[in-house]
């Protein structure tokens, strides 16, 4: 069997197997998607100006191309052009790409400080990241926990378990304990880690900030809907880099409050616990 034919029944075979994908993934997507708080907006009306300059700038430097490759190809009494250097074509492709840039530079720098302003949040939490889980300290509440890969996927992704990943709901996006937040509240965070870079990561709030060890670095988000949210750890922090899941819950204000008086309450009967501890001074 030739090479090109072998090629050719192997890209086939996978045009079929993508054809034949199961319904599940039909809503796969591949564009950035626009998240659930103001950030991830921004962010994403950001990425769709700058990808739509990119596909004009792409079809005129094409269309030039296709142009200049037929009106000035080799032919019978045509002798090729003898310039080599034109100033006024250097400057004017110098100029615009400058005038582009600058251009893009202003809602860039727009959407960059709206991004780090931190300014009349509500609600302050500290995430430390650990070798592999996050602690979430509620500083203003008097009250943290650890959150680390569920005991399902935990059970599941060892060796010789006989448990069939395909089987757990959320297999390696799911934890023990979900942090949980109020919708339609400011929220800063204070990230920083206790043993080695971490990353804490939620697509769809449009948040991905470093954990660095003895460093803290702060940013915020506002969810505008209840829902059920999940990112992962997105540094390479050793072995078991992919077993660090993160999950947001996001509740009614109200249900928030109602939560956390609950597990504030909880964890004075069982002070110490890793899965509860009350922060000191509370």
């Amino acid at each position: 069997m030739s090479l090109t034919r072998s090629v050719s029944m192997r890209l086939m075979a996978a045009t079929a197997g993508l054809l034949a994908l199961p319904a599940a993934h039909a809503d796969w997507q591949l564009n950035l998607p626009p998240g659930v708080t103001e950030i991830s907006r921004q962010i994403y009306d950001l990425h769709m100006l700058v990808l739509w300059v990119c596909v004009v700038i792409g079809a005129l430097v094409f269309a030039a191309m296709a142009y200049a490759l037929v009106a000035f190809r080799k032919k019978d009494g045509v002798k090729p052009a003898t310039w080599s250097h034109s100033t006024t074509a250097e400057i004017i492709w110098t100029v615009i790409p400058v005038f582009i840039l600058v251009a893009l530079a202003v809602p860039s720098a727009r959407t960059l400080v709206f991004i780090e302003d931190t300014r009349d949040s509500e609600l302050t939490i500290k995430i430390t990241g650990y070798q592999w889980k996050w602690n979430y300290a509620y500083v203003d509440r008097g009250y943290d926990f650890y959150s680390a890969l569920a005991q399902t996927s935990n059970v599941a992704r060892q060796k010789g378990s006989g448990v069939d990943p395909f089987a757990v709901d959320h297999y390696l996006l799911e934890v023990d304990r979900p942090l949980v937040i109020p919708a339609g509240v400011k929220i800063r965070y204070l990230l920083t880690s206790n043993d080695v870079n971490h990353a804490w990561w939620v697509q769809a709030f449009g948040v991905k900030r470093d954990a660095i060890p003895g460093y803290i670095n702060d940013g915020w988000f506002k969810v505008d809907e209840p829902g059920t949210y999940r990112g992962q750890c997105a540094e390479l922090c050793g072995k078991d880099h992919g077993f660090m899941p993160v999950v947001v819950e996001v509740l009614p204000k109200d249900e928030f409050e109602a939560w956390l008086a609950a597990q504030k309450a909880g964890t004075q009967l069982a002070a110490g616990t890793v899965s509860g501890t009350a922060t000191a001074g509370s």
